[in-house]
């Protein structure tokens, strides 16, 4: 409902000079006697429009406003305007985040031998099973002999090659390298426990231990396989035969542990 100051303000706005209310208009000032005049009939519309170009002989009558009262015009606050809410983004617009990259399955074959009461978990350089005249295999008697174990050892199953299957979408990362030797191995030590499980060469302890070539010499406590000795590999001592000397400073350290076991 609007009261007589909003209402003539919009009048004024609209450059209305004359004009006639159907009824009686609630809070409406007074009319003027010289708008009494026969009014032309008005259809259907709340008042008429009549032009405000005023007559030849006739002088506008000036609209009169009351004294300390300015019109007032509601203006839309920039606050009171609702923000246009975003559109989500679209997924194809998202910039895709770059894909990690596949990281090629390692290459490595392990054999696992049985001396005495030590198993060796050994690193096969060329991929192939040891054959009795190899300078490697013979080195390995060698250094069983030193350690006061069979000489002899005993080999247990197929060697360990990784990866396991040329083709297919089995994953063959590290990780699963490294969950298949350890599995490999625990399931041998359920059979018949050791003192001491040898690793000879880098992959036997990366893949068995997780370890790098700084524990070389050193013996490890490792989950669920025990004590684990980790050395260079064989061809590794043949190429660099000073390695020998720290070899057999560690095992005399170490003797004791299998030696004592009957």
């Amino acid at each position: 409902m609007l009261t007589e100051s909003r209402r003539r303000a919009y009048l004024s706005a609209m450059q209305v000079v004359h004009w006639l209310p159907r009824a009686e208009l609630p809070f409406a000032a007074p009319s003027r006697p010289e708008l009494l005049l026969p009014q032309v009939p008005v259809e259907e519309a709340e008042f008429e429009i009549r032009p405000s170009a005023p007559a030849v002989h006739d002088a506008p009558p000036v609209p009169q406003a009351r004294s300390g009262e300015r019109p007032k015009i509601e203006i839309p606050r920039p606050g009171n305007t609702p923000k246009p809410v975003a559109k989500p983004v679209e997924p194809e617009a998202q910039a895709r985040a770059p894909r990690p990259a596949l990281v090629p399955p390692p290459r490595f074959s392990l054999q696992l031998l049985r001396a005495g009461s030590c198993l060796l978990l050994v690193e096969l350089a060329t991929g192939q099973p040891f054959q009795s005249r190899d300078p490697s295999y013979l080195l390995l008697k060698d250094m069983l002999r030193a350690a006061g174990l069979p000489d002899a050892p005993q080999i247990i199953g197929e060697p360990v090659r990784w990866p396991l299957l040329v083709r297919g979408n089995m994953d063959q990362g590290p990780d699963a390298a490294r969950d298949f030797v350890k599995g490999f191995i625990q399931a041998r030590l359920e059979e018949t426990p050791c003192s001491c499980l040898w690793l000879i060469g880098l992959p036997a302890l990366r893949f068995a231990a997780s370890a790098d070539t700084e524990a070389y010499y050193q013996v490890l406590k490792l989950d669920g396989l025990g004590d684990a000795w980790a050395l260079p590999g064989l061809e590794l001592l043949m190429d660099e035969p000073h390695r020998k000397a720290d070899v057999w400073q560690a095992m005399r350290q170490l003797m004791a542990r299998w030696k004592s076991v009957e």
